[in-house]
């Protein structure tokens, strides 16, 4: 089915996004899954082309386009290239971003998204404690005030790009006694003392992105690095998440949707028993149910996009469309790496990557159980 949301303006920018792709990452792959991290080089290019300040206003060095519809065009492409790829980027420029350009003051816009935009400072959110997962209300790092700022201490696990981020958005607990009231945003920055980096995470999937603990240990963080409003740090949290789910299904279904149209063509030529593996019956019709799914979730994602970009997508349809797409993509990388064969589950074949990197799209940015929970609440149960 066609697709109807995008214009000529929409269409020219996804040219150069694939022509970024296909020039700064598709060639490189077998060095970011070797390194487990995306180069500085691939964060400079996409940079110097535009994709990283799209909701940066332009005084900041972005480009403040206003239309997240080319937020998604972006995650789409690269998406196609890798998940992890794409998370790493998504990160940056449609997670963080909203953050300093909503929260931050002048002087902290002045000092930071001019870099960020450029991909001289990568960005990254530590939320994630290693005994809270989605319950972000319960984080453990805490806050204390010192004479000209506060005293972090605690630590994060989970964290893409923190194995190179140069900024980082840490949620601490500064009021203990307030529960989820009392928690503050500040952002941590490379070589301040006490601010340390654990391993690169040996992970199931994503294996090019680099997700890493990191340790704040009597890490002095002065006033001027405070994010946002003091005890409201949740709430800022909250009001972002839209944003984070959406920006997620948008990346998982454009990646199923690869994968599958990869897989249409290899069935069409894989023989067995005299024929195309895809002139099966079973086969057949197992395409057919992945492609309308495929389809139709892309349809709810899209409208999703379009709610989100006139401020009327509620924080429930954003985790309908997360929880969604995640199932989708995941039925539909399994049912590729059976209809692969044995190929499928040999790690040179994309089919088999893909498989792995998706699994983790079911638990991040609010898991799954999570999501329907919010849903359930909605409908008053």
């Amino acid at each position: 089915m066609q697709r109807v949301i995008f214009n000529e303006d929409h269409h020219a920018f996804r040219a150069s996004a694939k022509e970024y792709c296909d020039r700064s990452l598709v060639p490189r792959m077998e060095q970011f899954l070797e390194e487990k991290t995306i180069d500085r080089a691939a964060w400079l290019e996409a940079g110097k082309q535009g994709f990283l300040g799209l909701d940066v206003p332009e005084e900041y060095g972005g480009s403040s386009v206003g239309d997240y519809r080319f937020n998604q065009v972006f995650a789409e492409e690269v998406s196609k290239v890798s998940a992890s790829l794409s998370s790493c980027f998504g990160i940056h420029y449609d997670c963080a971003a909203p953050y300093f350009v909503d929260l931050g003051t002048e002087e902290q816009k002045q000092r930071w998204l001019p870099k960020f935009c450029s991909g001289e400072y990568v960005a990254a959110i530590g939320m994630t404690e290693p005994s809270g997962g989605s319950d972000l209300a319960a984080l453990k790092t805490t806050a204390k005030k010192a004479d000209g700022g506060w005293v972090l201490n605690g630590s994060k696990t989970f964290i893409t790009n923190g194995d190179m981020a140069d900024l980082v958005i840490v949620a601490a607990r500064t009021n203990p006694e307030k529960g989820a009231k009392g928690i503050t945003l500040f952002v941590v920055e490379e070589g301040m003392e006490g601010f340390a980096r654990g391993r690169k995470l040996d992970k199931v999937g994503q294996t090019e992105s680099g997700t890493s603990e990191l340790f704040f240990e009597d890490l002095f963080v002065a006033d001027d690095n405070v994010l946002g409003e003091l005890d409201r740090g949740f709430i800022h949290m909250m009001e972002r998440l839209a944003q984070e789910r959406i920006g997620a299904a948008v990346s998982n279904i454009a990646h199923a949707t690869q994968i599958l149209d990869e897989t249409i063509e290899y069935v069409k030529q894989r023989k067995a028993f005299g024929q195309s593996v895809g002139s099966f019956q079973y086969n057949k019709f197992l395409i057919a149910e992945l492609v309308t799914k495929v389809e139709v979730t892309q349809a709810y994602v899209d409208n999703g996009v379009v709610a989100h970009d006139e401020d009327r997508l509620s924080a429930v349809d954003a985790a309908k469309a997360k929880w969604w797409s995640a199932q989708v993509q995941n039925e539909v990388l399994d049912a590729c790496v059976q209809l692969h064969g044995g190929y499928g589950y040999m790690n040179e074949y994309r089919v088999a990557r893909a498989w792995r990197d998706a699994r983790v799209t079911k638990i991040w940015a609010g898991s799954n159980e999570i999501m329907k929970e919010l849903i359930g609440r909605d409908l008053g149960l």
